[in-house]
């Protein structure tokens, strides 16, 4: 949510404006364009708002790439627009040698919903919505080593959107959200609690991933990105020694339009699961919760 402004207008309304855009991930230009509006959608999701407007960003080497491919990752992400109910304004189109697309986003809120990405409180369970290995199953891609059904599952994945869970959490009144995406699950997880007078417990085993990226991790198929997460964030979490090495490094990978993080009353946490599986949203598992010590670190058992 670091690329997300808060505005507000009124004691009942509240502007939320968000940029994100990215390279190519995938090889389809229709799914490029969905996963694309998913992930520019998610930091108003994870805000708890109402995306309403969005303008498309688009660096395109026109002298190399065939305009066909532009034209179907634009109607990939109008489609996925469509879906959301967010109404395409215009955009901005820049001649580039490496081609890029996201968009920049406006949604509403009522001032006093807002939801951060800190304010969990002791006692909350920690629920994720989407399963973690996207940033290495796209690694994968690059190498020729994932699998068309993988890949088939991983896009599925990255393209939907965060919005029934979204409405779901803000429904049930949760205490703090973020969605993960590029710092990877720990990554985001310790922006909830850094400097703060909380912990967290993580429980690996609940933690939902495509299973296929054990034998991608073990074979040594990770994105650079992963290590600079765990370097990064290294000093905040620490791991029993009976959590495997292949699962850290997923805690760690970057993902690209990954699901939300949800910390909620323990009383409210089986309902909302119940809800998100209903509406739909079938990965959703606690994965943890809120502790008291040690304080603004994350424990990983």
């Amino acid at each position: 949510m670091d690329d997300a402004g808060v505005y507000k207008l009124r004691d009942d309304l509240a502007i939320i404006q968000t940029l994100d855009f990215f390279t190519p991930i995938v090889d389809d230009p229709y799914a490029f364009g969905q996963i694309g509006v998913a992930n520019a959608l998610s930091d108003v999701y994870a805000m708890g708002g109402r995306p309403i407007t969005a303008m498309n960003i688009v660096c395109f080497p026109v002298n190399t790439m065939d305009i066909s491919i532009l034209r179907e990752i634009l109607a990939g992400g109008l489609d996925k627009l469509r879906e959301a109910g967010v109404v395409l304004v215009g955009g901005h189109s820049v001649e580039d040698p490496e081609i890029k697309y996201g968009l920049s986003v406006t949604g509403v809120i009522h001032p006093e919903k807002v939801m951060t990405n800190t304010g969990a409180k002791v006692g909350d369970k920690l629920i994720l919505t989407k399963p973690l290995g996207t940033g290495i199953i796209n690694t994968a891609v690059k190498g020729g080593m994932a699998s068309k059904k993988l890949v088939a599952k991983s896009v599925e994945c990255m393209a939907s959107l965060n919005k029934t869970a979204s409405e779901l959490m803000q429904e049930l009144g949760a205490h703090a959200c973020t969605d993960i995406t590029g710092f990877g699950f720990l990554g985001h997880a310790s922006e909830m609690i850094e400097g703060t007078d909380v912990g967290m417990s993580i429980d690996a085993a609940s933690v939902p991933f495509f299973p296929e990226v054990q034998e991608l991790v073990e074979t040594g198929l990770v994105p650079a990105g992963l290590y600079r997460n765990r370097d990064f964030r290294a000093h905040m979490v620490k791991a029993d020694h009976k959590v495997p090495y292949w699962m850290m490094d997923i805690l760690f990978d970057p993902q690209t339009s990954g699901g939300l993080l949800i910390a909620i009353a323990p009383a409210k946490a089986k309902t909302l699961l119940n809800r998100l599986h209903k509406s739909g949203v079938r990965d959703a598992a606690v994965v943890g919760g809120i502790t008291d010590k040690p304080k603004g670190k994350i424990v990983v058992r």
